[in-house]
């Protein structure tokens, strides 16, 4: 592991440091292989109080691939018509992500997105039903462009629009949004220089955890029934808030 500190892992990133990250990648890409979402929601957190560099960048560079073998893998699974309304949110939300950072700061609005997000989940858990439609996709698509953006999780608004979905349509269609809303938030962030070389190098050291956590999702999605989906989804919604809340909390 010398050579490996020495050689090839940014300075004053340890052996250690680097397989605690890899594991945390690893478990986060399981989730979001299984259920459709969850990379971001576990990894983000955990990141916010122990490998500050990885947020938001390296994770958002690492979810898009991520998103990009989930979807491929359920293909034809894919809602296109709620992806395409998810996605147009989605670039909406990256862009006004963008404005936001530069009149709010970013404490005050991830206090506001756990909020929104915690209060969604109560109101579920209270029999609250999201109707699946175009415009709460398009909403949950701008919300998850906000929240993705300024934290890197971005899942928690699509885990209440889509709870309903069966299982294979939930990954495949969420693959295919989380690609592109993965993509177009980098784009962002390397705009306000906040996604670089350094960045993509740490990235890419920790990219062979999360292929490894793909490929054992493939091996127990099949555990995912319909009404084990649903919970999980809130349980992962609730996380990824409180996590945010944990970002935030971090920062100050």
């Amino acid at each position: 592991m010398t050579g490996l500190t020495t050689g090839l892992l940014p300075g004053g990133l340890d052996g250690l440091t680097y397989l605690a990250m890899g594991g945390m990648v690893l478990v986060g890409a399981c989730l979001q292989g299984v259920s459709g979402l969850g990379f971001a929601m576990f990894c983000a957190p955990i990141a916010a109080l122990l490998f500050p560099e990885l947020v938001p960048g390296p994770l958002l560079a690492l979810s898009c691939p991520l998103a990009l073998m989930t979807g491929l893998r359920e293909f034809h699974s894919i809602e296109w018509h709620t992806a395409g309304h998810a996605i147009t949110g989605r670039v909406l939300g990256t862009a006004l992500a963008a404005a936001c950072m530069t009149v709010l700061s970013v404490q005050t609005l991830s206090l506001l997105f756990a909020a929104l997000i915690l209060s969604g989940v109560a109101l579920s858990l209270k029999g609250w039903r999201v109707a699946h439609s175009a415009r709460n996709t398009t909403l949950a698509g701008m919300a998850s462009g906000l929240m993705g953006t300024i934290t890197s999780a971005g899942a928690p608004p699509f885990a209440l629009a889509m709870q309903h979905l069966p299982a294979r349509r939930l990954r495949g269609t969420l693959g295919a949004v989380f690609f592109i809303g993965a993509a177009l938030s980098l784009v962002a962030l390397a705009m306000v220089g906040r996604m670089g070389a350094p960045e993509l190098w740490l990235s890419g050291l920790l990219m062979p955890w999360m292929v490894a956590g793909f490929v054992l999702s493939g091996r127990i999605k099949f555990l995912m029934h319909q009404h084990t989906l649903r919970p999980m989804l809130l349980a992962l919604a609730t996380f990824g808030a409180l996590g945010v809340l944990v970002q935030t909390w971090a920062r100050l």
